[in-house]
């Protein structure tokens, strides 16, 4: 599956925040995110990324183990996503570090997350804030086979318009470029 996604920078996060709650009760989450590279860096060359994220909510915690493939669309990033629960966070990152793989950059991201459906489509939106880095940004997310990327991606714009979100206010900047620059 294509995760068909576009991330914008949010100049009004509590007008867009009240909208999204119109549309869905948020989940309130923070993510720790670690992501893994090959020692040689092939994986971030390849603009392939491999997270271990651990997602603490309000009455659980989660991790999952995600490989995301490089981008198939280049103005979106969109990227094909494969993505399973793991039960022991430690063993999964023991296992990576097994294998050879070595920590590329580790960072927080606090979350509000909204599942909603629109366009006939279910979406995930979730408004996320970096400590490391300035300002709030809005990602529009929905799987797809390839073959329906360019109307998920039509059908996110128009979600994303609706919410006040213009075209100028996209983004591909990357949260691991970003904190990383942050850290020098």
């Amino acid at each position: 599956m294509i995760e068909a996604e576009l991330k914008a920078r949010v100049h009004t996060p509590e007008a867009v925040m009240r909208l999204l709650d119109e549309r869905a009760t948020a989940r309130v989450e923070v993510y720790r995110d670690t992501y893994y590279d090959r020692p040689d860096g092939s994986l971030d060359r390849a603009d392939q990324e491999l997270r271990v994220r651990t997602v603490h909510g309000s009455e659980s915690t989660r991790t999952v183990l995600t490989y995301k493939g490089a981008a198939v669309d280049e103005d979106s990033g969109s990227k094909p996503e494969y993505e399973t629960v793991v039960e022991d966070a430690d063993a999964t990152h023991a296992i990576l570090r097994g294998l050879g793989h070595v920590e590329l950059i580790a960072f927080e991201k606090r979350c509000r997350n909204y599942d909603f459906e629109a366009h006939g489509r279910r979406m995930l939106a979730t408004l996320v804030r970096v400590p490391e880095i300035d300002g709030t940004f809005l990602e529009l997310e929905t799987l797809v086979e390839e073959s329906d990327l360019a109307k998920a991606l039509d059908d996110i714009r128009a979600v994303l318009s609706d919410l006040g979100i213009s075209p100028d206010d996209l983004t591909r900047e990357t949260y691991t470029g970003a904190v990383a620059a942050q850290r020098g």
